[in-house]
């Protein structure tokens, strides 16, 4: 009889050796494995074939190559016994992936040519694709950067996450305001995921806790009487550049235990019918439901825990699959917190090793802290997660039982370690006593070997200001990470006329050791070095030009220096500081008609939280100051404001290689890095802002020289909010600020609605103005004059640009990555 596992394996084996992505090695045999799969995976005919249908058909066969790469990278992994890491983060901010894909496995020329052959363009193709709807800022953009590194670095890495249907929110603008609608990218289906509908783990809300003695008389406590929603898996296979390592995100859709109750259907209740189904699916529809409503914040209470129960029970499957027992999973398996979020992964992994894996408590914490490591990403104390107990009572009864077991085993030590000292029991303890709410922060810093912020002036405050006493107890636990961008997307894929340019000064060796753009530091004063890149410049604002004539029908001036604000609406980002400024120039322009302004188009971009009346309200302001602004025909040939709705990485592709100038303005000590910053400075615009976050680092770089900083930093700001601010002072001290403030509250810029203002005015004024925009507004406005008259000497700007470029090294999430393995997770690379 034969042995259908050998035979099986044997083939196998065969086929893993034969790379597919060898069968199209030429334009041939990429047209001829282009109709293969459009006859047999899409099931069209080519000749009637659609653009979607040719984007599909890329998708299917690229995926075919991930796939493969993907099954021989984990069997090498498994076959090494290497260490693990598993990226657990609510938000993975994707982007489109066939331009990437094709990229990675450097043939997108070939792709290219193939669709030239048939009479198409592969840039329409790429352009059919949605962004995938996974994430909405920095911190999940962050994370697919890392997702990219991990795997072109051939790491044994993996992300884990929630599957959304409908996403954060598509923004449409409407008479200036936001309004949300669903972001249904997923309405052709994603060609990029597999289904695993045989992967599936159950996920329990509610119930109580029973506890009894066990045989060996020790208490045993399980958690009974549940509801159940199933956690299912889909795929995402993670490309690297240049090599065959392939990587995977796995994310977690949400279904019901049954799809619905016959009995009521056959009764005629439809609605009760399928009421279970449509509760257990909700978890996984939208990234960050509005948390304004009770319902809103247990909604988003669940899907934290749905997502981090599958992972936690998938990692321990994983381990058990190869390994006998959990007592060596810190050696072979590390978690990274990605904020607060998945904290409940702490309880959770508890939970697992002490109820279903008889471990005691002091073994199981012992592998729990071991595993765990934790990412802060905030520096504002409003922002750090709560929640309520008697909400976790009553979703996660379990889970608050072992956290109060955890708070108290942790007090225990401290009063050993501070005694006669209460006053540090109230603020390390994981509960909040004062709001009855538990701490996530605290959790995760407790659960976890090693805690890091995301830029220099960032684990400094942490250590100094947010968690001084942590820092005090655990000296050796808080270390830095300084985010970092991939250059794959943000320098290669976003801008390839910047990436020939280099590439044909020092090679390509720059796209995975950015290190190596210093080699072109020599080249900033080259006259014609700085003609090409000048002229790249140029015709990046052209390809901006004409997108937005297309998109929204609107012309720019691409002579005109591009100055860019893009990114989350929110007030320490300080969108209204830099409409504050917008409103001096236009009244200077006003004012004085004849004078020599710089012509300067100012970009917005960015979505508000649908719960965030301020930032909406912000959104609103900036579309009505330039409804003014560019109706004026006495300003609109030198300043236009233009807002670009439903921001995105594909937006940002075109956005970010046009910019001259690129603002990061936050209040210093409250931007905990920004990657923004980074992506705009590797493609040649200067940055004006503050001694904030990353800032700080991009200065020491890039020298004083070549970027414009104003304003407070974290120490001044500090001071003089505990030395009483009085925004009022500012006020009425300068009449270029009170001048803004007054049309602003009066209704010069809205008219219809002449009190729609007040309430930004009334929280600069009267609420004490939190993120200091009028402390900082001088320093502002004389930053601004200094770069209008930098951007004069188009060769020194040139210069000057070039200088960021070439020093962008250390802030590639290839470096990041490389430090987080060394120093936090200890893992290695493994060639596939």
């Amino acid at each position: 009889m034969i042995d259908r596992n050998t035979e099986i394996g044997k083939e196998t084996e065969a086929c893993l050796k034969t790379d597919f992505l060898s069968r199209f090695g030429s334009v041939e045999d990429m047209k001829t494995a282009l109709i293969r799969t459009m006859l047999h995976t899409i099931g069209k005919d080519p000749s009637e074939a659609s653009t979607r249908d040719w984007f599909y058909t890329f998708a299917r066969l690229l995926r075919g190559v991930l796939s493969q790469r993907h099954i021989k990278t984990a069997r090498n992994h498994y076959k090494n016994g290497s260490k693990k890491v598993y990226y657990l983060s609510m938000e993975y901010l994707m982007g489109r992936s066939l331009n990437k894909v094709l990229l990675d496995l450097g043939i997108e020329e070939l792709a290219a040519r193939a669709m030239e052959d048939f009479g198409l363009s592969l840039n329409d193709i790429k352009e059919i694709e949605f962004d995938a709807a996974l994430g909405n800022g920095g911190l999940g953009r962050l994370a697919a950067c890392f997702l990219d590194s991990l795997a072109t670095h051939n790491y044994p890495g993996f992300g884990y996450g929630i599957r959304y249907e409908y996403g954060i929110f598509t923004q449409d603008i409407k008479n200036g305001q936001q309004v949300e609608h669903p972001e249904n990218w997923l309405r052709y289906g994603n060609p990029w995921e597999v289904e695993r509908p045989d992967i599936l783990y159950p996920v329990h809300f509610g119930g109580r806790i029973s506890c009894f003695k066990n045989a060996h008389g020790a208490q045993e406590c399980h958690w009974v009487d549940t509801e159940e929603v199933m956690a299912m898996a889909f795929d995402v296979p993670i490309s690297g550049y240049g090599t065959n390592t392939v990587g995977n995100l796995r994310l977690w859709s949400s279904r019901a235990t049954r799809d619905f109750n016959l009995r009521y259907f056959n009764e005629g209740d439809y609605e009760d019918a399928v009421r279970e189904k449509t509760s257990s699916e909700n978890l996984s529809k939208v990234l960050y439901p509005n948390d304004k409503t009770q319902l809103g914040k247990e909604l988003r209470l669940k899907q934290e825990f749905f997502f981090v129960s599958a992972s936690l029970q998938d990692i321990i499957a994983r381990h058990l699959r190869y390994h006998d027992s959990l007592d060596d999973l810190p050696d072979l398996t590390s978690m990274q917190l990605n904020d607060t979020h998945p904290a409940l992964a702490v309880p959770e992994l508890m939970r697992l090793l002490m109820d279903v894996h008889n471990y005691t408590f002091e073994a199981a914490w012992a592998i729990c802290v071991r595993t765990f490591s934790y990412t802060n990403h905030t520096l504002l104390s409003e922002a750090l997660e709560t929640w309520p107990i008697n909400m976790m009572s009553n979703l996660l009864p379990r889970h608050l039982d072992l956290i109060f077991k955890i708070n108290d085993e942790f007090l225990r030590k401290i009063r050993h370690t501070f005694p006669g000292d209460p006053a540090i029991l109230r603020r390390l303890s994981l509960i909040d006593d004062d709001r009855h709410a538990v701490r996530m922060a605290h959790l995760s810093i407790v659960g976890s070997h090693k805690v890091n912020g995301v830029a220099a002036l960032h684990t400094q405050l942490l250590r100094s200001n947010m968690f001084p006493d942590f820092d005090r107890l655990y000296p050796d636990k808080f270390i830095n990470m300084t985010n970092g961008i991939t250059p794959r997307r943000w320098l290669l894929q976003s801008n390839p006329g910047l990436s020939t340019l280099i590439s044909e000064h020092i090679g390509n060796d720059w796209m995975r050791d950015l290190s190596q753009l210093t080699r072109l530091a020599p080249m900033a004063d080259d006259a014609a070095f700085r003609e090409r890149f000048i002229a790249i410049k140029r015709e990046n604002k052209v390809r901006l030009g004409n997108w937005l004539q297309e998109r929204f029908n609107t012309t720019i001036n691409v002579d005109s220096l591009f100055d860019m604000q893009v990114k989350r609406i929110h007030e320490y980002k300080r969108q209204l500081l830099n409409v504050l400024h917008v409103i001096t120039l236009y009244n200077r322009m006003c004012e004085n008609p004849a004078g020599h302004h710089a012509a300067r188009t100012i970009f917005f971009a960015g979505k508000a939280a649908p719960g965030y009346d301020m930032a909406k309200l912000i959104i609103h302001l900036i579309n009505d100051v330039a409804e003014t602004v560019n109706n004026n025909p006495v300003v609109s040939e030198k300043l236009k404001i233009l807002f670009v709705p439903n921001y995105s990485v594909s937006q940002a592709e075109i956005l970010i290689p046009a910019s001259d100038l690129s603002e990061q303005i936050s209040t210093a000590g409250t931007e905990a890095s920004g990657t923004g910053n980074m992506k705009f400075a590797l493609n040649g615009a200067l940055t004006i802002g503050t001694l904030d976050g990353a800032n700080i680092e991009i200065k020491e770089e890039v020298g004083g020289d070549n970027i414009f900083i104003f304003g407070m930093n974290a120490e001044e700001v500090q001071s003089l909010r505990m030395s009483g601010y009085d925004p009022w002072a500012r006020y009425n001290e300068n009449a270029e600020l009170k001048r803004c403030l007054d049309m602003i509250g009066s209704g010069y810029f809205s008219p219809d609605d002449q009190g729609r203002y007040r309430p930004i005015v009334d929280s600069l004024l009267r609420g004490g103005d939190h993120y200091m925009l009028l402390a900082d507004y001088a320093s502002y406005v004389q930053c601004q004059e200094t770069v209008a008259r930098a951007h004069r000497d188009t060769h020194d700007w040139a210069r000057r640009a070039i200088l960021n470029v070439v020093h962008m090294g250390k802030f590639s999430a290839d470096r990041t990555i490389h430090d987080y393995a060394r120093e936090i997770w200890n893992i290695h690379q493994i060639e596939s």
